[in-house]
């Protein structure tokens, strides 16, 4: 089995050498040079919002569901779903948690005709709001909640 293994794993970095030195796979697809470093390196909540949608002006709404935990008890893997599906148009989706040192956590950008939902993992270091951003037909909506931190997460 061992040498089964071998010739798998010898096999799979050929074919990618192969595909790297025709061009398929280049440094900026595979490592993700095109990331939003203003935005992911913000320290506040106005500044990562500028950084991602260009303004930090969002309107309160109703219409985003924001799930997640009153009381985290592991800060590490705080669960948190959005939920804009009864919102025409979404383009985006933004969660942030208020007091990281980096508040942006996570952005989503949805092709045409995408329903607007997502569910993911975050990291909070402390008690803190976790905020909802939802870019749909030019506009800027949030919602927020508060989530108790007991233990774990960035800070602890």
């Amino acid at each position: 089995m061992k040498r089964r293994s071998f010739l798998k794993g010898t096999l799979a970095t050929g074919a990618a050498a192969v595909a790297v030195n025709a061009g398929l796979l280049t440094p900026s697809s595979v490592l993700a040079a095109d990331w939003n470093a203003k935005a992911f390196n913000a320290k506040t909540t106005d500044d990562a919002l500028t950084g991602v949608f260009g303004s930090a002006n969002a309107a309160d709404s109703g219409d985003i569901k924001l799930k997640a935990p009153a009381i985290a008890e592991n800060g590490a893997v705080t669960p948190v779903t959005v939920d804009a599906s009864g919102i025409d148009g979404v383009e985006s989706i933004a969660i942030m948690a208020s007091k990281n040192p980096m508040p942006l956590v996570c952005e989503y950008t949805f092709g045409a005709g995408a329903v607007g939902y997502v569910s993911t993992r975050i990291k909070m270091g402390q008690t803190m709001n976790v905020i909802a951003v939802v870019k749909a037909g030019g506009k800027l909506l949030k919602t927020q909640q508060e989530v108790k931190v007991t233990i774990g997460g960035c800070g602890g």
